[in-house]
């Protein structure tokens, strides 16, 4: 082979796409996490390699030459190709689970109960879910996207809004008839209130919004807003109830809502994922997916 068609050597090559789109050596270094030297190192090597100057050196920093700035403007678009084909074939491999974070609750009494839809419609999709209430932290968990409740600002993530923190006092049927109704706050000092241990300001925002007094005695408490809504429907008593995750248990009539109106407040519900991330396409399924089964919810 003769030397006009042996192909340059890509590492300094892909050196000298860094160094001279940004025209520095340090600031290359930084880019590609080597040291100054190594970059100046490369950059020679790849000029010995085709036998041209492609940076003039002077006093105040580095400049293309004629020949570099040529050779720049022809290898820049490879290279930036080079980069969007990879993502895409990363973005698009069918065969990877995705990794999903989610609130135990929202879980249980949500998501679980809409994916045998999702499997039937989408078979090839694996997912794999835990649950945890702490952040997610990206960098650190191995998960590919989470569902949250929080108020969407939360820094280098990207997330929407997939549904709206509407709560309602609910009781079951039986413990309703049992103390002649709950009509009024002052019914409420017929029963039991139950609340959920990460969610101890519902009451208190309910009955605020309505210019109520809380009613004397203590709160029977779970871990989970599940656990709360489960033993309300048990008859226990009163609880405090997201209604995007108690909707199963009005319509089968294990739980009716009491009073006339939720209260609607401005936290809700997120899919989120990191900023940096490009969407596979298995998430993007899953995201519209998502959005498509909470609107019907909503509605």
């Amino acid at each position: 082979m003769s030397k006009q068609t042996e192909f340059p050597p890509l590492n300094p090559l892909h050196v000298f796409e860094v160094a001279s789109r940004l025209l520095s050596f340090t600031k290359a270094a930084a880019e590609l996490n080597v040291t100054q030297s190594a970059v100046s190192r490369q950059i020679a090597t790849l000029e010995a390699a085709i036998n041209v100057k492609l940076f003039k050196r002077e006093r105040d920093g580095i400049y293309l030459t004629e020949a570099g700035e040529a050779y720049r403007r022809e290898i820049g678009p490879a290279f930036a190709r080079i980069l969007w084909a990879t993502n895409e074939i990363r973005a698009n491999r069918l065969s990877d689970p995705l990794h999903l974070r989610v609130y135990s609750s929202f879980a249980a009494r949500w998501l679980i109960p809409r994916l045998p839809a999702f499997k039937k419609k989408y078979p090839s999709i694996e997912l794999r879910m835990n649950t945890a209430v702490q952040p997610v932290n990206f960098s650190r968990d191995s998960v590919d996207i989470a569902i949250q409740f929080g108020s969407g600002d939360w820094p280098d993530i990207l997330c929407r809004k997939i549904m709206d923190d509407e709560i309602q006092p609910v009781c079951s049927p039986e413990l309703y008839a049992s103390v002649g109704g709950i009509k009024t706050v002052d019914d409420l000092a017929k029963v039991q209130l139950i609340s959920a241990r990460l969610r101890t300001r519902d009451w208190k925002d309910w009955l605020t919004d309505r210019k109520m007094a809380e009613p004397e005695g203590s709160y029977m408490e779970f871990p989970s807003s599940h656990l709360a809504y489960q033993a309300a429907a048990a008859g226990l008593g009163v609880a405090m109830a997201q209604l995007s995750l108690i909707e199963r248990d009005v319509q089968e009539g294990r739980l009716m809502l009491l009073f006339d109106k939720p209260l609607k407040r401005e936290m809700g519900y997120y899919a989120m994922w990191p900023k940096e991330l490009s969407l596979s396409k298995n998430m993007r399924v899953f995201l519209n997916w998502l959005y498509t089964e909470a609107n019907q919810s909503a509605n």
